[in-house]
């Protein structure tokens, strides 16, 4: 088969729509259940090249959740601690296979991003991460194959309308790639860059200590944000994401947005969010929302007398602005990665504020003097790759 017919393109008034090869071959992809839409084709082979490059980096089963084409979430196969198991809600479910970790982790890192996302898998669909997605709301996944008993469990999710792909892991690109726009045809070389340990070898600041685990996230980072909406800037801790500020026009407010969602992150292993008890029966998405509340500065104004005793057994203390800053200075050691140059050290600074250690950004500002200046100020590692990772 060398098309797909789509009911729609991005919005249900852009008819007719498809998705075929220009040659004439056959497809790489194969529709094993549901009808994926034009949004989600984008965020599969956007999401597959990621987690394709993830395996081929680290050599470990990685995952991806991906929503309106940039990733919220990318992880590799770890295994997890009983915290990380308990923020990602999977902590009922017993010891998971390495792939059902990755995508825990990529799941769950910004769960309120990665609501109704769509699922790209490294290696071939298990029963352990079938079951971690017939749970979560999501629209659809990609993997190169699946096991018997967790293809008949994605099937039976969304009431049979679930939408699972199968890609030839085996499927090589053209090397010329093309969209239109506005009826004009674009055209470019495909961005085969290899992520490796030999971009990240020009070390620029006095620290130049880097060590395994942080050039394993350092590469993580790149990789995540080759395929992210640029401007972009994304935050790796432990093998995943913890950030991702997508799709700025300006460089710190992608610094700033990826940051926020690393404190939130690291804010929900915080004892306050552990010691939170909700109502019997209340669904994931629901604690989520109001963990994300609680964790606000508008906590008191929206969890008045009588909505939150429809959420908590208890009523929470307020976490106050001292807690929290309290105990965001104790997560260290964090990855900072961004697809184009800094071009003020206030990037810098705010990176410091969630706990940066190690930067790899391109390198290339008139300003790179202020820029390392600031990051020796704070005895930071910072690799220039002098390579751009623009994706639109």
């Amino acid at each position: 088969m060398n098309e797909i017919q789509l009911k729609y393109g991005c919005n249900p008034n852009q008819k007719p729509s498809r998705i075929y090869m220009e040659d004439g071959s056959d497809l790489p992809v194969q529709v094993l259940n549901g009808k994926p839409g034009y949004i989600n084709f984008l965020d599969a082979f956007n999401g597959w090249q990621l987690v394709k490059e993830l395996k081929q980096a680290t050599g470990l089963p990685a995952a991806t959740s991906f929503k309106h084409v940039s990733p919220a979430g990318a992880a590799v196969g770890l295994p997890l601690d009983d915290t990380l198991a308990k923020i990602y809600w999977v902590d009922d479910l017993g010891e998971l296979s390495p792939l059902a970790c990755a995508y825990a982790r990529a799941r769950g890192a910004d769960r309120m991003s990665s609501f109704g996302d769509f699922i790209a898998l490294s290696d071939v669909c298990d029963a352990d991460t079938a079951k971690l997605i017939k749970r979560e709301v999501s629209d659809g996944v990609i993997a190169p194959g699946y096991t018997q008993e967790a293809l008949e469990m994605l099937k039976a999710k969304k009431n049979g309308n679930y939408n699972v792909i199968q890609i030839d892991e085996n499927y090589v690109p053209a090397e010329l790639e093309k969209k239109q726009v506005y009826g004009i045809t674009f055209e470019q070389g495909r961005n085969e860059l290899d992520i490796n340990g030999e971009l990240l070898s020009n070390i620029v600041t006095k620290n130049k200590d880097i060590p395994e685990s942080a050039l394993i996230d350092m590469k993580i980072s790149l990789i995540v944000l080759k395929y992210t909406q640029s401007n972009s800037v994304c935050y790796v801790k432990g093998g995943q994401a913890i950030g991702i500020g997508a799709g700025q026009q300006s460089r710190i407010h992608c610094t700033r947005l990826a940051g926020q969602k690393a404190d939130n992150w690291f804010l929900r292993q915080s004892p306050q969010v552990l010691g939170l008890q909700f109502v019997d029966g209340l669904g994931r998405a629901n604690r989520d929302n109001a963990i994300d509340v609680y964790m606000s500065d508008e906590y008191m104004d929206v969890l008045a007398d009588g909505v939150w005793e429809t959420i908590f057994k208890v009523k929470p203390p307020v976490f106050t602005t001292e807690e929290k800053r309290a105990w965001l200075d104790k997560n260290q050691d964090v990855i900072c990665g961004s697809d184009a140059f800094f071009p003020f050290s206030d990037n810098v600074e705010r990176a410091k504020k969630s706990g940066v250690k190690y930067i790899a950004q391109p390198g290339g500002s008139v300003r790179d003097d202020l820029v390392i200046e600031c990051a020796d100020k704070y005895d930071m590692v910072m690799a220039f790759t002098g390579i751009r990772l623009f994706h639109h």
